[in-house]
C-alpha cells in the first residue's frame, strides 16, 4: 500500500500463535523489551527465541485487535542455551519436542544450533536418540536453514519471502544453487516470476544473452504471452521471428533451442495443413482431450427422447407461443443428439428455444444443470430460465492448489450428477475450461452449448465455440430470425445490421439506439462524463454506478478506459472529506467509487445481509467500493447482495470501473451503454467488437463522436485471429479422450 509510514521494531520471538507450513504465513508474539506485540506476515518457519528485526506498520483488525504486519524482516537464529531451549522447545524443528530439546541443551549448550547445521550425527551420544532419528532432525534444520538463505539471498533481486517459500518447495535444498545456475527456471509453475524479473535477475549474474537457459525460457515466454492473447499454439515461423526479436540473438540459436524443447516434451510440434505449429505441452494435452472427447460423444450420444414433437405441441398449447421452424429443428436437434451448438444473435429466441428444451428434458425425469462462465452470466441465466444456474468453476467445484492454478473437483473420478448439461455464453468458455468441462461429464450425458459466434472470443487460450462450428462435426443450429417483439428495438435491428456489414441506423432519435456526432476527443469525453453524471439520470432515472457503463476498445489514449475512468470518477465520485482514499498503482481509489474484479479469485470471503457467507469473487464482478479501513488494511465492495472483503495486499485485484473495455464486458448485460466512437488502435477497431459492444446494451445505446468511426469497424471484417489445433485435432482426428 501506498503512502503508508513504515516502522522497525526488533525483539525475540516469544510465541507462534499460528504458522502455515504451505505459504509461510506466521502469527507471533515479539517481545520488544517493552511490550509483547502480536507480528502477522510471511515469516516461513518461524520458532520461538528467534531474535526478529521486522519494518511495516500497525494495523487493526476486526476481530483480532491492533497488530504489526510485516512487510520485511531480518532474523537471527538464538545465541545462548536457553533462548536455544525456548526455541527447539516451541516445536520449530519437526522432531523435537521440549524433552528432547532439553536434553540436545544439556548435551551442547551453546553450541546446540552448530551441532544441528554441521554434525547431526553427534546427537546419537544422546541416550533415546538413534542414527536414523539424528538424521532427519539435521535434515530438518538444514531445510529451514536453507529457506531462510534463500529468502536472504533472493530478497536481493526483489523476489518475496512468499515467492522463496515456493522456490524452495519446487528445488529444496538446492535451490539457491539452482537459481544460481539458472536463474530461468524461475518462470517456471511454481514460482511464476515472470521472464523480465528472471532476466533481470540473470544479467546481474552476468549470463550471456545467448545462454541455453535463456533461449529455451524465451520461447516458452513468447508462447505463453501469446497464450494470453487467446493462442493456443503458434505457427513455427512465427515462434522463431518473435522469439528472435525478443531475445536479441540470431534465429538459429532460438531454433536450436527449440529443438532442445521439443525433445525433452516441453514443448509439443504438429503439422497442419502442411504447416508446423508449436505449442505448451499443457495446452497441447488440453486441445487433445477436448477434440477427442467431443469425437467421442458423437460416436456414442445420449438416447435420443421419444414423443418430441408431442411435447413440442404441449408447450406451445401451454404457453400460447408458436415456436419459428428453426427453433423446432434445435428443440428436436437438442433431444434427439447427444450435443448440440445453439447460437444466434440478439432477439432471434434463444432463451424461448433454450426454455422449451429445459422444460422437456425435466419433464422427462432427466436432471439438467445450467451453467456460464461468468458470475453476472449465471445470475441472466437464472433470471431468464427461471432455472438456478452457476458459475462452471463453481458447478465443478474449484480449488486452488499451492501454485494458485484451479484444480476440479468434479472431473473423471468424481462426474457431474446430471443427464444433460446447458453451457451458456460459450464463446467465453476457454478451452482449458472446455477441457474440465468434458473431463466431469458422465458419459450418455446430454451437452448443449449457447452462444453467438459473433462476439468477441474467449479472454483465455483457444476458439472453443468457433472451432466447434467449423468443424462440421458438431449439429449446430443458428437461429436467424428476428422477432416481432424485438424488431421494436433498435438496438437488436442495428447489430443485426453491424454483424452483416450494413450502418446501423444513426438518424432515429425515437428508439434506444442514439447517435451523438462529435468531432474531436475531448467534446466527446465531456459529453459522455455529463450523460453519466447529469442527462441519463434527470432523464431516465439511471444509477452511474448500477445502470450506466461505458464501453471502450481499449484501455489507452485519449478515450481510454484509463482515462475515461480518471474524468468520470471525479466528476461522479469527486474527492470528499467524508470520504477516505488511497492510491493503488498510481490511481486514486475512494469510497463510492464503482470498481471491477480482474481476476477470478476463490478464496474473497463474502457475507449477506441475512448472514450467509461464502468465498470467491469472478472476473469482471461489479462492485461499489464501500469502506476503506487503514487501520485494519481491509477494502469492502458492495456486489449486488453480497459484501466482500479485501485484505490490502489483494487490491490489486480491483480496478476502476466507470468504464471498461469491451473485452471485459463479455457475459454482461447494463440498462444503458455509451460508447465513444473515435480513432485508436487499428487491431481494435472492426466489427465483432462494435457488434459485442452494442449487444451489451438492454434498454439504451448511445454512440458518441465520429460516424466515419463507426462506418471503419463496420466495413472491418477481420476476425479475431487465433492459432489454435482444436479444429485441425477434430477434423483430422486425434487421440480419443481419456
Amino acid at each position: 500500500m501506498e503512502n503508508e509510514k513504515l516502522y522497525e521494531m526488533t525483539g525475540s520471538v516469544e510465541q507462534v500463535i499460528f504458522r502455515n507450513e504451505q505459504n509461510g504465513y506466521a502469527v507471533i508474539e515479539l517481545n520488544n523489551s517493552e511490550e509483547l506485540v502480536t507480528v502477522v506476515g510471511t515469516m516461513p518457519y518461524i520458532g520461538v527465541g528467534e531474535e526478529l528485526h521486522v519494518v511495516g506498520n500497525w494495523i487493526t483488525s476486526p476481530t483480532y485487535g491492533t497488530q504489526f504486519k510485516a512487510q520485511a524482516l531480518e532474523r537471527s537464529r538464538p545465541s545462548d542455551a536457553a533462548a536455544m531451549l525456548k526455541y527447539l522447545a516451541s516445536g520449530a524443528v519437526k522432531g523435537v519436542g521440549p524433552a528432547i530439546a532439553q536434553k540436545i541443551v544439556n548435551a551442547f549448550g551453546n553450541n546446540t544450533l552448530d551441532i544441528l547445521e554441521n554434525s547431526p550425527k553427534r546427537l546419537c551420544e544422546i541416550k533415546g536418540i538413534t542414527p536414523q532419528k539424528a538424521e532427519k532432525i539435521g535434515q530438518e534444520f538444514q531445510r529451514m536453514g536453507g529457506i531462510r538463505e534463500l529468502i536472504l539471498k533472493l530478497g536481493g533481486y526483489g523476489i518475496t519471502a512468499q515467492e522463496s517459500v515456493s522456490i524452495w518447495k519446487a528445488y529444496g535444498a538446492q535451490a539457491v544453487e539452482q537459481v544460481q545456475k539458472d536463474p530461468y527456471c524461475l518462470c517456471g509453475d511454481s514460482a511464476q516470476i515472470n521472464f523480465a524479473r528472471a532476466d533481470k535477475i540473470a544479467a546481474s549474474l552476468e549470463f550471456p544473452i545467448d545462454s541455453r537457459c535463456r533461449l529455451r525460457a524465451g520461447i516458452i515466454h513468447v508462447l505463453r504471452h501469446n497464450a494470453g492473447n487467446g493462442h493456443t499454439c503458434l505457427p513455427e515461423d512465427k515462434l522463431l521471428a518473435a522469439s528472435s526479436r525478443m531475445l536479441g540473438v540470431e534465429r538459429e540459436q532460438v531454433k536450436t533451442g527449440l529443438e532442445e524443447l521439443k525433445m525433452d516434451g516441453s514443448v509439443v510440434c504438429r503439422t497442419f495443413r502442411n504447416r508446423d505449429y508449436i505449442f505448451t505441452a499443457k495446452l497441447y494435452r488440453s486441445e487433445v482431450y477436448s477434440a477427442g472427447r467431443v469425437r467421442m460423444m458423437l460416436r456414442y450420444p445420449a438416447q435420443p427422447l421419444v414423443g418430441i414433437e408431442s411435447y413440442i405441441s404441449a408447450i406451445e398449447s401451454e404457453q400460447q407461443i408458436q415456436y419459428a421452424d428453426r427453433q423446432k429443428t434445435a428443440i428436436r436437434e437438442a433431444l434427439s443428439k447427444g450435443m448440440l451448438i445453439l447460437t444466434g444473435g440478439p432477439g432471434t429466441g434463444k432463451t424461448t428455444t433454450l426454455k422449451a428444451i429445459i422444460r422437456i428434458l425435466e419433464r422427462k425425469g432427466e436432471k439438467v444443470l445450467l451453467a456460464a462462465p461468468t458470475g453476472r452470466a449465471a445470475k441472466r441465466m437464472s433470471e431468464l430460465t427461471g432455472k438456478e444456474a452457476k458459475t462452471i468453476h463453481r458447478m465443478l467445484q474449484v480449488k486452488w492448489d499451492e501454485n494458485d492454478q484451479p484444480e476440479f473437483e468434479k472431473n473423471e473420478k468424481n462426474l457431474l450428477e446430471c443427464d444433460a448439461l446447458v453451457i451458456d455464453e460459450l464463446s467465453m468458455v476457454d478451452v482449458l475450461l472446455f477441457e474440465a468441462v468434458l473431463r466431469a461429464l458422465p458419459l450418455g450425458c446430454r451437452l448443449v452449448l449457447v452462444g453467438d459466434c459473433d462476439q468477441l472470443p474467449s479472454v483465455g487460450p483457444g476458439n472453443v465455440l468457433g472451432d466447434l462450428i467449423e468443424s462440421g462435426l458438431v449439429p449446430v443450429v443458428q437461429l436467424n430470425q428476428v422477432f416481432r417483439q424485438s424488431m421494436q428495438s433498435l438496438i437488436v435491428t442495428n447489430a443485426h445490421k453491424i454483424v452483416s456489414g450494413q450502418m446501423p441506423e444513426l438518424a432515429d432519435h425515437t428508439a434506444d439506439f442514439f447517435f451523438l456526432p462529435y468531432r474531436t476527443a475531448e467534446e466527446i469525453k465531456s459529453v459522455i462524463v455529463d450523460l453519466c453524471d447529469r442527462r441519463l439520470p434527470a432523464s431516465y432515472g439511471y444509477s452511474p454506478l448500477t445502470d450506466i457503463q461505458v464501453l471502450s476498445p481499449g484501455r489507452k489514449g485519449e478515450l481510454g478506459t484509463i482515462e475515461l475512468n480518471r474524468s468520470l470518477q471525479q466528476v461522479i465520485n469527486p474527492p470528499d472529506r467524508g470520504k477516505r482514499e488511497l492510491t493503488l498503482g498510481g490511481t486514486p481509489f475512494r469510497e463510492g467509487d464503482k470498481v471491477m474484479q480482474i481476476r477470478n479469485d476463490y478464496d474473497l470471503p463474502w457475507t449477506r445481509s441475512d448472514g450467509t457467507y461464502g468465498e470467491g469473487v469472478f472476473n469482471g464482478d461489479l462492485g461499489v467500493l464501500s469502506k476503506i479501513d487503514r487501520r485494519a488494511s481491509t477494502l469492502e465492495v458492495q456486489m449486488d447482495d453480497r459484501t466482500v472483503l479485501y485484505e490490502m495486499e489483494k487490491s490489486s485485484e480491483l480496478e476502476l470501473a466507470y468504464a471498461m473495455t469491451v473485452h471485459k464486458s463479455q457475459g454482461n448485460e447494463f440498462p444503458a451503454v455509451v460508447i465513444p466512437m473515435y480513432h485508436g488502435a487499428p487491431q481494435l477497431y472492426y466489427r465483432n467488437l462494435l457488434y459485442t459492444a452494442v449487444t451489451r446494451a438492454r434498454s439504451l445505446l448511445i454512440l458518441v463522436g465520429r460516424q466515419e468511426t463507426i462506418q471503419t469497424m463496420v466495413k472491418n471484417d477481420r476476425k479475431t485471429k487465433r492459432y489454435t489445433g482444436l479444429y485441425d485435432l477434430l477434423v483430422g482426428g486425434g487421440e480419443d479422450g481419456r
